[in-house]
């Protein structure tokens, strides 16, 4: 997943870098601080976080700067970032137009300048919004997609084969109406033939076969040792299971065929 970040915006430089030092002596560890010096900067920086998938998990905003200021940024970062969490910085004068952006422009808290100590009265605040917010937060599922029919055989034998050999893999009816179905559906891979397989790096397979996915998920199809100790030929039907009750200290290797063998030998 990756790194959260915590953003914060001011047009005086000298009280930015102050936030920004504060931020990082805190939060280092677990998140990653930006900074930008108005509204505007702030939006396209969001704006390339959201493309590339990056989680926000705080916005601490001064209030009165040029162009926009602090309460309508705020509320315009509410469609890219609706869990991010949203903090004012603000004078004494002007904490009734803070009021109004809690109310009006879903902004969580305020804070008046100057803040120091932060230990007493920056911190606190923070890290209480922050622990909701990671109390929330659920991370994008970066496995593999599998869109399809619940009726669908074929999307049956990949769900099987994906679950069998412990490949992760988030499965997505084709009737449903998350944004991951929609957008998949949308996509010639997916006029072409279900099921639909997505990869983890953005490669999608259009109705493939469990032998064409094999190698897509990282599974190893020949064998890289000069010796094994158990070697398993053909299929294992339920019929053909047998158990061994040979004393461990005879084994040696073991051998399944699809024809297996009859009499003493056997």
């Amino acid at each position: 997943m990756p790194t959260p970040v915590l953003l914060t915006v001011d047009d005086d430089p000298q009280v930015l870098r102050a936030v920004e030092r504060d931020l990082r002596a805190r939060y280092r560890q677990d998140y990653r601080v930006l900074r930008a010096a108005s509204g505007p900067e702030a939006l396209e920086t969001l704006g390339t976080l959201a493309e590339r998938g990056v989680p926000v998990a705080l916005i601490l905003s001064d209030h009165r700067m040029p162009e926009m200021d602090g309460v309508a940024f705020l509320g315009t970062t509410l469609p890219l970032f609706p869990d991010a969490r949203r903090v004012l910085l603000t004078a004494y004068a002007d904490t009734d137009a803070a009021i109004r952006a809690i109310n009006q422009a879903g902004v969580d808290r305020y804070l008046l300048k100057p803040w120091d100590p932060p230990e007493e009265h920056l911190y606190p605040v923070l890290d209480e919004l922050l622990a909701e917010w990671q109390s929330s937060y659920r991370p994008a599922f970066e496995g593999v997609r599998v869109l399809g029919s619940r009726w669908s055989p074929r999307a049956y034998e990949l769900r099987e084969f994906l679950a069998r050999n412990h490949v992760p893999y988030l499965w997505l009816d084709v009737e449903g109406s998350s944004p991951d179905v929609a957008r998949l559906q949308g996509t010639p891979e997916a006029r072409a033939g279900l099921p639909l397989v997505e990869l983890p790096d953005g490669t999608r397979l259009s109705a493939p076969t469990p032998a064409e996915l094999t190698e897509h998920v990282g599974l190893h199809t020949r064998a890289e040792q000069d010796f094994y100790d158990l070697l398993i030929v053909g299929a294992a039907r339920p019929g053909w299971r047998r158990r061994c009750t040979a004393p461990l200290k005879d084994c040696a290797r073991c051998w399944w065929s699809a024809k297996p063998p009859v009499g003493r030998r056997a």
